[in-house]
């Protein structure tokens, strides 16, 4: 599965951000890009493995979820090493070669084993031939009770700049986003906090009105969690967190594009409204992904998972079993936008959001070698982590 000679591919479309080579070829040592260009250019393929590729195929960037919570039986609430080796070999399959580790609202003690397994999991990765974790979501507990959806209740708590800074420290220094319900006590004054720590302040579980969002907005807040979803919404006399998203460009949102979380027209509108530069594509999935129908924990709470939609017994949906590239798929499909576009919303997006863009986002010389191939259908033919092969179709 894995190579560590240089690999150079050739005989595919390569699209990087914004800008499109029809055939062209990259080169990959050392973990990073270190050559692109288009092929009639192409010289100096000594001591590289060649990989022709098929006709039709295109190399994108590689995909960063920033909102997931689990896949293949593995969850990050489970503060074991062995849930996060299952979460890195897992997901190049569906295209993520980095994302940030989600944890969900619980017990400050389950919270804390998370977040002391996750940042010492960061600080000892090797990242080669895997999804890198270049993160941690604090999804939670600083939510609000009207808006948690499968977040428990018994856990919510108002956000605390002390608890924050503590579990800071015991992350190692990991929490790049937090969601948080901004118009709750200390909401604004956390606000403050992250933005002035370089953390992301995100509007999520929120019952926000207009106006204390755009208070948020001013102490810092530039991100929206699942947009449309747990939020207060657009009513034509209280234009609520959606509304605020819609209007103000500070904010980046996350769309759970999967059909069943926000209805097609919705995420079309959302994209005409946010536009490409605007919309992060995200997961928010849970460990049930990659797995049978059946029945499954979430933050201790059974999940029914049936026909790709998993909720709680009382019919709450609880995360998604979402993959990034059906994401990719379906956010074309239901707005028509172009393929350049839905890589700003998976890649280059995200990248620019958690300020990596220097070495992840896009395919330049350079930046990390995290490249997935696709077919003309979109389907993952093969994924490279920072420059070794981490998924391949054929070997599946």
């Amino acid at each position: 599965m894995t190579s560590h000679k240089p690999i150079l591919l050739r005989g595919m479309q390569i699209y990087s951000g914004d800008s499109k080579l029809e055939k062209g070829y990259i080169k990959m040592k050392d973990h990073k890009i270190v050559d692109i260009g288009p092929e009639e250019d192409l010289t100096g393929a000594e001591g590289y493995e060649i990989l022709d590729l098929p006709s039709g195929s295109m190399a994108v960037p590689g995909f960063i979820d920033v909102h997931i919570h689990g896949v293949n039986g593995a969850d990050v609430m489970d503060a074991t090493e062995e849930a996060l080796n299952n979460m890195v070999r897992t997901l190049p399959r569906e295209g993520t070669t980095s994302f940030l580790a989600t944890t969900m609202t619980q017990s400050r003690n389950e919270i804390e084993k998370a977040l002391k397994n996750t940042g010492s999991y960061i600080h000892k990765q090797k990242n080669n031939g895997q999804s890198e974790i270049i993160g941690i979501h604090l999804e939670g507990p600083f939510v609000n009770e009207k808006k948690a959806g499968a977040q428990p209740k018994e856990h919510i708590e108002d956000p605390d700049v002390n608890v924050f800074k503590k579990w800071q420290s015991i992350s190692q220094n990991s929490i790049k986003l937090v969601t948080l319900a901004v118009e709750q006590a200390g909401g604004l004054e956390m606000v403050r906090y992250l933005s002035e720590t370089g953390v992301i302040a995100s509007i999520g579980h929120s019952d926000a009105a207009y106006e204390e969002a755009d208070a948020a907005i001013a102490a810092g807040a530039n991100h929206v969690t699942h947009l449309f979803n747990q939020m207060r919404g657009l009513h034509h006399r209280e234009p609520g967190v959606v509304g605020a998203a819609f209007l103000r460009d500070e904010l980046k949102a996350e769309i759970i594009a999967d059909g069943i979380h926000v209805h097609p027209e919705m995420i079309k509108l959302a994209y005409r409204e946010k536009g490409e530069k605007g919309i992060i594509l995200i997961t928010d999935s849970m460990r049930a992904k990659c797995l049978k129908n059946g029945q499954y924990d979430l933050g201790g709470q059974e999940v029914i998972v049936q026909d790709g939609k998993a909720v709680l017994e009382d019919g709450t949906l609880a995360g998604s079993i979402l993959k990034m590239d059906n994401a990719v798929k379906n956010m074309l499909a239901y707005t028509g936008c172009q393929i350049h576009e839905v890589i700003e919303m998976a890649s280059v997006n995200p990248a620019k959001q958690l300020n990596i863009f220097d070495r992840k986002g896009s395919i330049s010389k350079g930046k990390d070698a995290d490249i997935v191939i696709l077919d003309e259908n979109m389907e993952v033919l093969m994924t490279f982590c920072r420059g070794t092969i981490a998924f391949r179709e054929e070997e599946n």
